[in-house]
């Protein structure tokens, strides 16, 4: 992994994903940590339903995310925010192309190729700081 997950059962989950699988998670790991220093919110990184969680150490600043692969599919994952937010009405909203939603609580992506860089990193830093501009 880019960074050592600070719990050793957050990098065991890692650890157990097949490689492209663990590679693209990874990735995404690194982008909700970037996205975070960038927008100056401390995260805790942590297991939430088995799955790795990124939320902001101070209460209201912002929403948890989470990434796992997708039940069911070997090369399918997903960006989880909490469905009672208005996430993925805004990421619908700024980009409508950019992104596979799940309903109100995901964005769905393939490893067979890297998810839209910078339209992640600013949905990213949107749920990290939900909170900020409400």
């Amino acid at each position: 992994m880019s960074e050592a997950a600070s719990d050793p059962k957050v990098r065991a989950v890692f650890d157990a994903y097949p490689p492209a699988m663990r590679e693209a998670l990874d990735y995404v790991r690194l982008l909700i940590l970037e996205s975070a220093r960038a927008a100056g919110v401390e995260l805790i990184e942590t297991l939430k339903w088995g799955q790795p969680a990124y939320l902001p150490a101070r209460p209201r600043v912002g929403t948890t995310v989470r990434i796992d692969a997708v039940k069911g599919s070997p090369e399918l994952y997903a960006v989880y925010v909490n469905c009672k937010t208005t996430l993925l009405d805004s990421y619908r909203l700024l980009y409508p192309d950019a992104f596979a939603f799940e309903v109100q609580r995901a964005l769905i992506f393939s490893t067979a190729e890297p998810p839209p860089e910078e339209a992640l990193r600013h949905c990213l830093a949107l749920a990290l700081t939900y909170h900020r501009k409400r």
